[in-house]
């Protein structure tokens, strides 16, 4: 009897992650995409091939799993990463993870229960904790409300990261403020606005996290945390790609950028609170959570991952601080049933050089998005980066050098700190078994190039799992 239900229960376990992992697709065969198309596809931005890059046919993009696809053994995993993981380029030390995304089997461990720095790896977690926490259709709210004095006005920070002064933002379909200013204003009638009060109260002070390197700020990866910033804290609406110069004062800035669209002097911003019970004035809020949680993957966008966390946080009544987030997301993978015993965080966006996270914890996190009774975690997928096309993957795999023979069926979220290289994500490999797996190269060596050496030979590696049959 089990042997004749066998290969119903695996076609059925088949079509339930090739629908998680190939939602964009409507054919159940692979499908060949121009870069372009699937830059839309996904919802990134388009981006032209880079001028001088050959002409080579198009990979396949996540291509689907057939119902046959024979299993993987341990031992011919083992025969096809072994060799790269001895890559030099590595380091000294390389944790490894890989599991059967069908069957949840653990196909390859190199150290994987061990505690290491994950880099912006950690963001899987965030994003599992957030979408468990808040749900996908929950919004941030940005609200205008009546001040303590007439034509005072307070703009009140919801937590949205996204929120835009106008039709020039760096975050597509996101809040905008002279949009809210237009409300104010009717709202108002005859009372001309005079005064603006901005309550960044939510989280607290802004704040830099426990860990950060001292140039986070300076480099552009991330401005400080405050429950009120446009544009991420970036000084222009530049795009969400890469770093940006940021401004060490994000909610005074959103301020003066609401005062102007209301007609109010720069001069007239003051920080404060919203009076108790005042009326509200205004509203505008962020896209949906889901929506955000993909932003925050496919760039790896660390202040859209640490006003997550905080969203935890206030969900389950810890302040909206590091430490408050930090713990409500520990609570909360461990209510999703996820090994937290090796777990310590700092942030949420993995910044971090005190957070420690195991790869095993890391492909037991993509598992429980796989699983059918989750269906609030299957955004992640979407939102990781795939190979030689989108976010932070867009520019990798594109050359034989760092595994272009599986631009399109890897799709994962990468990490890099000085000396930590990582990616951790999901690819199909030969037969079409899709696998999950986490690399973390805790002891690389410095960076020598965008990207590395250390990231390119992790790219072979990936490349390798999803080039083998490994039977």
């Amino acid at each position: 009897m089990m042997a004749r239900r066998r290969p119903q229960l695996l076609r059925g376990l088949i079509v339930t992650v090739v629908c998680l992992l190939c939602a964009e697709l409507a054919a159940l065969g692979a499908v060949k995409l121009a870069p372009d198309a699937v830059g839309r596809l996904l919802g990134a931005p388009d981006r032209s091939w880079r001028s001088g890059t050959p002409v080579q046919p198009a990979q396949p993009v996540l291509a689907a799993a057939g119902s046959a696809a024979v299993a993987p053994t341990a031992s011919g995993v083992a025969a096809a990463l072994g060799p790269l993981l001895r890559d030099p380029a590595l380091g000294a030390q390389t944790n490894v993870s890989v599991v059967d995304a069908l069957t949840g089997q653990r196909l390859f461990d190199q150290n994987s229960g061990a505690s290491i720095i994950p880099a912006s790896t950690l963001k899987l977690l965030t994003a599992e904790a957030v979408l468990k926490a808040r749900g996908p259709a929950y919004r941030l709210p940005t609200r205008a409300v009546a001040g303590a004095n007439p034509g005072e006005v307070v703009l009140v920070g919801g937590g949205d990261p996204t929120l835009g002064a106008g039709e020039q933002r760096t975050y597509a379909d996101s809040a905008r403020l002279d949009q809210l200013a237009a409300q104010v204003k009717q709202a108002l009638g005859g009372t001309a606005p005079a005064r603006v009060v901005v309550d960044s109260s939510l989280f607290g002070p802004a704040a830099t996290g426990p860990g950060w390197d001292s140039d986070i700020v300076s480099s552009g990866n991330a401005s400080p945390i405050t429950a009120l910033m446009i544009n991420g804290g970036r000084t222009t609406p530049a795009g969400p790609h890469g770093t940006s110069p940021r401004t060490p004062t994000p909610d005074l800035d959103a301020g003066k950028a609401f005062a102007a669209a209301l007609g109010v002097a720069p001069s007239a911003v003051v920080p404060g609170t919203a009076p108790a019970g005042a009326a509200q004035l205004g509203l505008v809020e962020s896209p949906p959570v889901d929506r955000l949680v993909e932003m925050m993957l496919t760039e790896s966008d660390n202040v859209v991952a640490e006003c997550l966390a905080r969203q935890v946080a206030l969900a389950r009544n810890q302040p909206g601080t590091f430490a408050g987030a930090a713990a409500a997301m520990r609570t909360v993978l461990g209510e999703l049933g996820l090994p937290v015993d090796g777990l310590t965080l700092s942030d949420a966006s993995g910044l971090s050089r005190l957070n420690r996270v195991t790869p095993a914890l890391l492909t037991d996190a993509l598992l429980l998005a796989v699983k059918p009774e989750h269906p609030d975690l299957r955004v992640i997928f979407s939102g990781l980066p795939v190979g030689g096309w989108s976010g932070t993957l867009r520019d990798r795999y594109r050359k034989p050098t760092n595994g272009n023979a599986a631009a399109g069926v890897v799709r994962a979220k990468t990490g890099s700190l000085s000396s930590v290289n990582a990616i951790a994500g999901i690819a199909v490999d030969a037969d079409g078994r899709p696998l999950v797996f986490a690399f973390i190269a805790s002891a690389a060596p410095p960076p020598d190039g965008v990207p590395s050496s250390g990231q390119q030979a992790l790219d072979r590696v990936a490349a390798g799992l999803a080039s083998c049959g490994c039977h």
